[in-house]
C-alpha cells in the first residue's frame, strides 16, 4: 500500500506528472538487481523506497504546496522524511524543467523546517536525474547545498550501481570536495545495493581506491542509522567491520539521528544504531552535531560543509 493517498478521481493530474512519475517497480529490489536479503529487511527497505516514489509523485503531480505539506503529514513517522526527501527531488525537478519556478525553495520555507535536510538531498536527486552541474539554478540553502551532492551520490549508485558501485565511477562534473560528498552517498546507497548485510557493505567498500573508503563509512552509518534493517548483533558486527574509519561512521550516524530528532520521530533502530555506533544517546550525538555546525564558520564558505563534520567527528570520535 502507498505511504500516501492517491489522488481522488476526480482530479486530473498536470501533464507533466505523466512524463516524470515514478513506477513502484523502481524501488524493487529484485528489480534492482541488488542482493538477496531475509524478507523483513527487504520489506523495510522496499517501504522507505516506495515512501520516496509517493513523495515524488504527489510533489510533481499536486499544484498546491499546502495539499503537498498536509499528505506528506499524513505518512507514518519513521517513513515521512523519506516522503519529503521524494518531494524534494520532484519539486527541484519542476524548477529545473520550468526555468523561471522557484516551489522548492518556496516549499522549504513553508514547510520545510523539520525535514530541510531530507529535501536538499532530495534536491541533488533531481540534479543527477538531469545531468545538472551542482546547485544549477536552485534556491538552496548555502550550507546545506552540500546535501545535493550527498543525493547526487545516492541516486547514482542507487539507479546506475554496476556503474557506480561496481566500476567506482564517478561523474566528471563534479569537483574538489564535490567528489568526497557524493561518496557519502553512494555509501548511502550501499546500504540498499547490498541489502544492509554488514559483511557485504564493508567488502564492497573494500573495492573502491583507500582515499574513497572514509567518505563511504559514513555514508553506510548514516543508512543505518536512518533506514534501519540490523538488530543488536548486526550494528555490532558492522561498527567491528568499519572499525578503522570509527570517526567517520560516528559522523554518518550522528548525522542520521539529528536529522531524525529534528523531525520528531526517532525509531528504536536509530537510538539503537547511535548507541552501538557513536556510544550516546539520540540526544548528546544530536547536540554535538548542532555544536559542531555552530562551529563551522560562513555557510557559504566551500569549507563549512567540511568543517562541521569534521567537528562531530572531534566531539564524539576523538
Amino acid at each position: 500500500m502507498s505511504a500516501i493517498a492517491r489522488a481522488p478521481a476526480g482530479r486530473r493530474p498536470r501533464p507533466i506528472s505523466r512524463l516524470i512519475h515514478i513506477d513502484d517497480r523502481e524501488t524493487d529490489l529484485e528489480h534492482r538487481g541488488f542482493a538477496p536479503c531475509p524478507p523483513d529487511v527487504r520489506a523495510l527497505l522496499e517501504l522507505h523506497g516506495r515512501s520516496f516514489a509517493d513523495g515524488f509523485n504527489l510533489a510533481v503531480a499536486e499544484p498546491d504546496q499546502d495539499e503537498v505539506a498536509a499528505q506528506l503529514g499524513t505518512v507514518a513517522p519513521e517513513e515521512r522524511g523519506f516522503a519529503f526527501e521524494g518531494a524534494g527531488m520532484g519539486l527541484a525537478l519542476l524548477d529545473l524543467l520550468r526555468p523561471r519556478a522557484q516551489r522548492f525553495g518556496n516549499f522549504v520555507e513553508r514547510h520545510g523546517e523539520d525535514h530541510v535536510y531530507l529535501l536538499h538531498v532530495g534536491a541533488g536527486w533531481a540534479l543527477a536525474r538531469l545531468h545538472r552541474r551542482p546547485w544549477a539554478r536552485l534556491a538552496v540553502d548555502p550550507l546545506l547545498r552540500w546535501l545535493c551532492i550527498d543525493g547526487y551520490g545516492f541516486h547514482d549508485a542507487f539507479f546506475h550501481s554496476e556503474h557506480v558501485v561496481r566500476e567506482h565511477a564517478v561523474p566528471r562534473r563534479l569537483r574538489g570536495r564535490q567528489r568526497r560528498v557524493f561518496d557519502h552517498g553512494v555509501g548511502r546507497a550501499l546500504w540498499f545495493v547490498e541489502t544492509a548485510e554488514p559483511r557485504r557493505v564493508a567488502a564492497t567498500v573494500d573495492t573502491f581506491a583507500e582515499e574513497r573508503r572514509s567518505d563511504l563509512w559514513s555514508g553506510v552509518a548514516l543508512a543505518a542509522a536512518y533506514a534501519g534493517g540490523l538488530d543488536d548483533d548486526g550494528l555490532d558486527r558492522l561498527a567491528e567491520l568499519g572499525d578503522a574509519y570509527r570517526p567517520e561512521l560516528v559522523q554518518g550516524a550522528a548525522f542520521a539521528v539529528t536529522a531524525r530528532l529534528r523531525a520528531g520521530h526517532t525509531p528504536e533502530w536509530t537510538r539503537a544504531a547511535c548507541l552501538r555506533i557513536c556510544g550516546v544517546a539520540v540526544e548528546d550525538a544530536a547536540a554535538a552535531t548542532i555544536d559542531a555546525l555552530s562551529h563551522a564558520g560562513n555557510p557559504g564558505d566551500d569549507g563549512s560543509y567540511e568543517r562541521w563534520r569534521a567537528g562531530i567527528r572531534a566531539r564524539l570520535a576523538g
